[in-house]
C-alpha cells in the first residue's frame, strides 16, 4: 500500500476517462477502460467486444518523458543505447567467475615458476644451473652436482659409481671450458690430429663421508706433470653447505694410440697445450707404494664369471668405461660385507683396455678378523682383480671397509623412512 501511494504521488498520471457507457469487469473489481487506441481514434469493430479509450500525452518528470517504466528519452541526449555487448559481458555470471579465477590462477602459477628456479645455495648464483666455472688463476675447475633419487643405494646415500661419475664429469668438462676439448674423449686438439687419448692408469679414492639424496656437493678439479710423460688430476668433493670435504681423489693418466692401441710419449706440441694449466701442488692422496698381490684361483675367496659389457658401458673411444669396472670389482664382493660395512677407500690400477666382446672374471680375497664373522668385524681389507676368462689381467684393486654408522658416516637417520 505504501508503494503504490509513492508511486502514485511521483508519477501524477490521471486517470484515464471511461467512454460513455463502458463496462466494467466484475471479475476484477474495478473499472477496465474499453477501445483503447493510442491516436486518440476509435477502432473499427472487430466482432463481439469493442473497446476504446481516450489516450493520454504522458507527463515530463525533470525534462525526461516517460512513455513507458523501463524506457526513458531525454530532450538532449535521445533514447539511452544499451551497453556494447563484448564476449565477456554475454557469458553468464557463472562463466565471468570462472574466467576470472582461471586468469588469477594462471597468474599466480606464473610468479610461481619464476621464483621456482633461481639458486637454493649461495654458490649456485653465479651458475644458476650448477654449470662449472675456472676458479684460482684459471688453474682449478669448478662444478656442482645434486644428488638425485636415482643415485642413492639401499643405505640411502650415493653409491661409489655415483661419485666416480662425478670426477669423470667434471675432469672432461675441465678441458672443455679451457678451450682445449678436440674431437677425442677429452683429448686436446694436438692430440686428436694425431689419434692419441688419455688412459687412466691409476686411481686413489678416499671416503670421508658419502652425501645423500638431496645433498649438493662442489666439486674442485686440476692437473699437474706426473713423470716425463704422464699427467696426474686431483679432486677435492665437499658438501656445499658446509665445506667439509667428503672425498678426495687422485689419478695418473697417460697417452695411447688409438689406432694401434699402444702407449705413447706426450710430444712437445702437446705438452705446449698442457703444461700452462699444470698447478704445482702435492697430491691430495699420497701414493701407496705397496704393491697389489696377484690373485688367482687358488687365492681368490669369491670369484664371479661371465660378466660381459653391454653397449652403454662402452665410452667413445670404444673400450669400457671405468667407472664399470668398479660395478664389476663388487660383483664378487661378499654381500655381508655389503650390508654392514661401506667402502671407506679404494685403489686401482689399470693394465689393459676392456673391448665390447671381452668376457670377464672378478676375483675377491678377504682380510678379516673373527673368522669371516664380517658383522664383528672392524675395518676389513679386499683384494681384487678383474681379469678376461682367456687369463689376462685387466684390474687389479684394493679396498678398505669400514662399519656402517661410523662417527655418523652413513647414518640412514639423515633421511626420514617413508610410511608405508
Amino acid at each position: 500500500m505504501a508503494a503504490t501511494a509513492a508511486t502514485s504521488a511521483l508519477f501524477s498520471v490521471s486517470a484515464l476517462p471511461s467512454e460513455p457507457g463502458a463496462k466494467t469487469s466484475g471479475m476484477l473489481g474495478g473499472t477496465f477502460p474499453v477501445n483503447v487506441d493510442a491516436r486518440q481514434t476509435k477502432s473499427k469493430p472487430s466482432g463481439g467486444l469493442q473497446v476504446k479509450t481516450n489516450a493520454q500525452a504522458p507527463p515530463k518528470i525533470n525534462g525526461t518523458k516517460v512513455t513507458d517504466m523501463d524506457e526513458f528519452k531525454t530532450a538532449d541526449e535521445g533514447t539511452l543505447s544499451p551497453p556494447p555487448r563484448t564476449s565477456i559481458n554475454q557469458l553468464t555470471d557463472w562463466s565471468k567467475l570462472l574466467a576470472a579465477i582461471t586468469t588469477i590462477f594462471l597468474a599466480v602459477e606464473k610468479q610461481w615458476m619464476m621464483l621456482d628456479w633461481k639458486p637454493k645455495h649461495p654458490d649456485d648464483l653465479t651458475n644458476p644451473f650448477c654449470i662449472g666455472r675456472i676458479v684460482q688463476d684459471g688453474f682449478i675447475y669448478r662444478q656442482n652436482f645434486s644428488i638425485r633419487s636415482y643415485e642413492i643405494g639401499a643405505d640411502r646415500t650415493a653409491s661409489i659409481e655415483t661419485l666416480m661419475n662425478h670426477l669423470q664429469e667434471t675432469a672432461l668438462n675441465h678441458v672443455k671450458n679451457v678451450g682445449l676439448l678436440g674431437d677425442g674423449f677429452g683429448s686436446t686438439p694436438e692430440m686428436s690430429k694425431r689419434n692419441l687419448i688419455w688412459v687412466v692408469t691409476k686411481m686413489q679414492i678416499l671416503v670421508d663421508q658419502y652425501p645423500t639424496w638431496g645433498d649438493v656437493v662442489q666439486v674442485d678439479t686440476w692437473v699437474a706433470a706426473s713423470g716425463k710423460n704422464g699427467m696426474r688430476r686431483d679432486w677435492l668433493v665437499r658438501d656445499s653447505k658446509t665445506g667439509h670435504i667428503l672425498t678426495r681423489a687422485s689419478g695418473v693418466s697417460v697417452m695411447m694410440d688409438k689406432e694401434i692401441r699402444r702407449l705413447a710419449k706426450i710430444p712437445d706440441e702437446v705438452r705446449a697445450e698442457i703444461d700452462c694449466y699444470f698447478l704445482d701442488m702435492p697430491p691430495v692422496l699420497h701414493e701407496h707404494n705397496t704393491k697389489l698381490p696377484k690373485l688367482d684361483d687358488n687365492t681368490a675367496d669369491y670369484i664371479r664369471s661371465g660378466l660381459t659389457p653391454k653397449w652403454n658401458d662402452l665410452d667413445v673411444n670404444q673400450h669400457v668405461n671405468n667407472v664399470k669396472y668398479v660395478g664389476w670389482i663388487l660383483e664378487s664382493a661378499p654381500s655381508p660385507i655389503l650390508e654392514t660395512h661401506e667402502l671407506a677407500c679404494m685403489t686401482l690400477e689399470y693394465r689393459r683396455e676392456c673391448r665390447r666382446d671381452s668376457v670377464v672374471q672378478s676375483l675377491t680375497s678377504v682380510s678379516a678378523n673373527d673368522d669371516g664373522n664380517f658383522a664383528k668385524s672392524g675395518y676389513i681389507e679386499c683384494q681384487h682383480l678383474l681379469r678376461l676368462e682367456k687369463g689376462a689381467e685387466i684390474v687389479k684393486g684394493r679396498t678398505e671397509w669400514r662399519p656402517k654408522n661410523t662417527n655418523g658416516i652413513g647414518n640412514v637417520g639423515r633421511l626420514p623412512a617413508e610410511s608405508a
